[in-house]
């Protein structure tokens, strides 16, 4: 009996203060827990003790340094005790008021290869998974500090509590967060984090591809499917794939992305012919802005991180 962990990348949402507010169902295939079992409960309740104070502290880190694509190895407890703690590599971008993620049993190989070279930040808590510390040539060498004497993060663990320090922010840049469907052709918004780019009724249950400008929607459409290609584990199977980035024109309103459906003109008589107009091409009525938006492929869906492109 095959007793190694499932390959699968369950996506993850937690308010600022660590708790859980959503996670997709392949939880329960990675961890053994079903949604339910931790929707408001803390994060740190599945860290190894061992490892806890550092990653408050690098969770409080992330936060107040707006960061993204970040990803960090750590201990991860299974539902089933016999399972003990998983290595898993958990992913982290801060969306606003929320910090948007993914979960995923760690393995060596090309696959932990393509993760790291695809993210902004490789952090290593867990001492045993420094194979995993994979670095760009000329980067300085990774330094995680130790908790000042006064962090929650440096207190006995009787007294932590998994609310935030009070400097922390209660929110940052505006950036929205789209999760979507990967088995479906256009890709349909399956949750969207909150209103900053997008307004309410444009993300409700809708193809992607109408907050795409269609004169992007053919590039846009290329990148992900390579997210999806490369987010496949060993066995063929949807999983994790690293991240992508890339810019194109919003329709903050949406648009009707479907392809026209209208017949073709019908030819008239030589007697009765006209001259041909060429019709106007389709417009969008939708304001429109530059995003740049990050892209990660998971075992239930995919991941968009938008913020608006600098000028």
């Amino acid at each position: 009996m095959n007793s190694t962990p499932p390959c699968v990348s369950f996506i993850a949402i937690t308010d600022f203060s660590a708790r859980w507010e959503y996670m997709t169902e392949s939880v329960s295939d990675l961890l053994g827990w079903d949604p339910s079992d931790l929707r408001d409960h803390s994060f740190f309740e599945l860290v190894h003790p061992d490892e806890l104070s550092k990653v408050q502290q690098l969770h409080h880190e992330t936060i107040l340094a707006d960061k993204a694509a970040a990803v960090a190895y750590m201990r991860l407890k299974h539902k089933d005790a016999h399972k003990g703690y998983l290595l898993c590599a958990v992913s982290r971008t801060v969306v606003h008021d929320k910090v948007v993620g993914s979960v995923s049993f760690a393995t060596p190989g090309g696959k932990a290869l393509h993760n790291s070279s695809t993210a902004q930040e490789i952090t290593v808590i867990t001492p045993t998974a420094s194979n995993f510390e994979f670095r760009r040539w000329n980067d300085p060498q990774p330094r995680l500090q130790p908790p000042s004497p006064t962090s929650p993060a440096a207190r006995p663990s009787s007294t932590r509590d998994p609310t935030p320090p009070a400097d922390l922010p209660t929110a940052q840049s505006a950036r929205t967060a789209l999760i979507l469907d990967r088995f479906s052709v256009n890709c349909t918004v399956t949750y969207y984090s909150n209103h900053q780019l997008v307004v309410p009724a444009a993300a409700t249950r809708r193809a992607f591809f109408d907050l795409v400008a269609r004169e992007d929607e053919a590039v846009v459409r290329s990148w992900l499917e390579a997210i999806k290609t490369c987010g496949v584990n060993g066995r063929g199977q949807p999983s994790g794939g690293g991240f992508g980035y890339g810019r194109f024109l919003l329709c903050t309103e949406g648009r009707d992305s479907a392809p026209s459906t209208e017949p073709p003109p019908q030819p008239t008589s030589r007697w009765r012919r006209h001259p041909t107009r060429v019709p106007a091409p389709p417009t969008d009525a939708s304001p429109q802005i530059s995003v740049d938006a990050i892209f990660s492929a998971h075992s239930d869906g995919l991941v968009c991180i938008l913020r608006r492109a600098p000028q």
